[in-house]
């Protein structure tokens, strides 16, 4: 078992890496730098000291407001932050110090962040994609849940499942059914979770938008942020893929 103060040090690395990755929520839509320039208020615009961006803690402290401006600045920033370092501390509680559980964390961030990004702006930027796939290769050759060869099959049958399943859509529906950033993401999927977890993901999301988004969007017309769903099936594929595979094989045949 890990001890806390490791747990402790993976959650405040994950804290760290949940506000930088509301840098990037905030930035990468819009096409700017998530390197400069530094933090600012979303109101006033006034650059946020030191001391007022600390995660989750300087959010609580100010009351979720801006110590210049006094606007509100949203809950979703230490949300991000507190579910990044839970899920940092949970990996290596879960795994140790291994590179399983730096695989698992840097999935999570990712995923977390490309749910929230195409959920606001239906796209889903290639930095966190295909940056994604490349870490999720060089990430399989240390020890871990999947080998190199596992990974690197994973992210071709992700991307090209989602490849046909789009142009069978498109040729259905005579319009785009999927965007090409899905299909990047699963690559990145298939990368960390290998063939048998990209399935299982597609199968999960495309269970999940229909069932949670699907009449919202006969209803209204929007499209499903479908990478939102593939992140929830990713997150489940993960946590219990195995559970799951195992149960289904168990069940009783006709």
């Amino acid at each position: 078992m890990t001890d806390a103060a490791t747990m402790g040090v993976a959650a405040l690395l994950g804290a760290a890496a949940g506000s930088f990755l509301n840098v990037c929520v905030t930035r990468m839509p819009a096409g700017e730098s998530v390197l400069y320039p530094r933090s600012r208020c979303p109101a006033c615009r006034e650059t946020i000291r030191w001391r007022d961006n600390l995660p989750v803690l300087s959010w609580i402290l100010l009351r979720g407001r801006c110590r210049d401006c006094g606007g509100r600045i949203s809950w979703r920033y230490p949300a991000i932050e507190l579910a990044t370092a839970l899920a940092w501390g949970g990996m290596v509680w879960t795994y140790g110090t291994s590179g399983a559980a730096l695989a698992g964390a840097a999935l999570f961030t990712l995923l977390l962040g490309i749910a929230v990004i195409d959920a606001r702006h239906y796209v889903i930027p290639d930095a966190l994609s295909l940056g994604g796939c490349a870490a999720g290769l060089v990430l399989s050759l240390f020890p871990g849940p999947i080998s190199p060869g596992a990974a690197i099959t994973g992210a071709v049958l992700g991307f090209g499942l989602l490849c046909v399943f789009g142009w069978l859509g498109e040729k259905a529906f005579r319009k785009p059914a999927l965007g090409g950033g899905d299909m990047k993401m699963m690559a990145m999927v298939g990368a960390f979770l290998g063939p048998g977890g990209a399935l299982l993901t597609i199968f999960l999301g495309a269970v999940a938008g229909s069932l949670v988004f699907g009449p919202v969007s006969l209803r209204t017309g929007k499209p499903v942020p479908f990478g939102t769903f593939l992140a929830l099936g990713a997150v489940v594929s993960f946590l219990f893929g195995d559970t799951l595979f195992d149960w289904y094989v168990r069940l009783p045949t006709p």
